[in-house]
């Protein structure tokens, strides 16, 4: 495959890998083509698709904690290509919508099993990669997973070119195959073991409980506010090019893919040194400092000509992807670390869950923060930013000491 293949040696982690390209190149034919098939061939308003999408997905959340949790009790590898079938069944669903509450009866249950996916997801990725190879398994993921979207995307503009109705459904086929192809990858791997829950020690929240273990949520917390980065890039900067720094509309898609190519260079790299919590925030505060370095570079090109303002954009759009990426893995050696050994895919879960939230309010909030605010809102934005990270390893720290509370105490007290 070459150095620069983002897939992996031969083994567990190489099947993931094609499971996870398989599966992300339908994702990047539903991203780039299911808004346009429900408004131009089902014939519902744009408003009612995003209405109904951000109701399926805030719905949807309230699945990653149980299905991140039986996955702590039920082989991920199996659980997981079930959840597929079920996601192929729910894209197959979308050829039978012709109204807005038939568009709900389907938008829902897929919400559902695409959040409590995410969770088992993260499970099996732990299993496979193991204690010290989850971070580098999981950031391998997100680099072919770029390259699946991207690839998706591309395929989904031959549909969108011919804007028929038989090419919208090609398209919606398509997408459900990828899911079942993706489902018989995984059943590739080896069964993945169930890890074996601890004891419960004293000041430790159950298993299965995360949604009572504050500290964790507060590291998860500030997480899910530097996650929003993602809503940041596909949503706000896409506007602020267009409307406020004055570049034509094909720059987006340059911005876009710059930041697809260096996740695809970069996102292994840049993992190293997240396996254990405390590295992993101060990695995460690493990544708080230069998202909000980034901020004052987008809002300056806000008062260039449009040529230095598209090459600002481009440097901005580097420097947010670095830290968006030391975030992801970040975020990720922490979510694992602080787990109690027999309720990891319940931690990913609740993790998934303050993430979705974050990024669900923050659709709102940062198209009026950025766009009203002009470059003064992305300073706040880059202020809020800062102080997310600057909070991560003093909470890390809390949860950490909390973990290790019961390993030190002294010989001959019982625990």
């Amino acid at each position: 495959m070459g150095r620069v293949s983002p897939l992996p040696p031969p083994g567990p982690l190489r099947t993931l890998a094609y499971a996870t390209l398989v599966n992300t190149v339908g994702a990047g034919l539903w991203l780039a083509g299911g808004a346009l098939y429900l408004t131009r061939d089902v014939g519902l308003s744009a408003t009612s698709v995003g209405a109904g999408l951000t109701v399926a997905g805030l719905v949807g959340l309230s699945a990653s904690v149980p299905l991140g949790a039986l996955a702590d009790r039920w082989d991920p590898r199996t659980l997981r290509a079930v959840l597929q079938v079920g996601q192929a069944v729910a894209a197959l669903a979308y050829l039978l919508v012709n109204s807005f509450p038939a568009f709900l009866a389907v938008a829902v249950p897929e919400a559902l099993l695409a959040a409590g996916n995410l969770a088992v997801r993260a499970a099996l990725v732990a299993a496979v990669g193991g204690p010290d190879g989850r971070v580098h398994a999981f950031a391998t993921l997100r680099a072919v997973a770029n390259l699946g979207i991207t690839a998706g995307t591309a395929l989904a503009g031959i549909a969108l070119a011919v804007d028929t109705h038989r090419a919208y459904q090609v398209l919606i086929v398509g997408n459900a195959a990828t899911y079942l192809l993706s489902a018989a990858l995984l059943l590739r791997l080896p069964p993945q073991p169930v890890a074996a829950g601890e004891r419960r020690m004293p000041g430790t929240p159950r298993r299965g409980r995360p949604l009572r273990d504050w500290r964790f949520l507060a590291v998860s917390g500030v997480s899910a506010v530097l996650s929003t980065h993602v809503t940041v890039l596909v949503l706000v900067v896409p506007l602020w090019t267009v409307d406020r720094a004055g570049a034509p509309p094909p720059v987006v898609s340059a911005v876009l893919l710059a930041n697809t190519v260096l996740t695809v260079l970069l996102a292994v790299r840049l993992s190293r040194g997240a396996e254990r919590a405390a590295p992993a925030a101060r990695k995460l505060r690493r990544a708080g400092l230069v998202l909000a370095a980034a901020t004052p570079l987008y809002a300056a090109t806000a008062a260039l000509p449009v040529l230095p303002a598209v090459i600002l954009l481009l440097v901005a759009t580097a420097v947010w992807t670095v830290g968006d990426l030391w975030h992801g893995t970040a975020g990720a050696g922490l979510a694992y670390d602080l787990a109690p050994p027999g309720a990891i895919g319940a931690y990913q879960g609740a993790d998934g869950l303050l993430a979705g939230l974050a990024q669900a309010l923050g659709r709102g909030l940062l198209t009026l923060l950025v766009l009203g605010g002009g470059p003064v809102g992305w300073l706040v934005l880059g202020g809020i930013l800062a102080a997310a990270g600057l909070a991560a390893p003093a909470l890390a720290g809390r949860a950490i000491a909390n973990r290790r509370a019961p390993e030190t105490r002294p010989a001959g007290v019982p625990a």
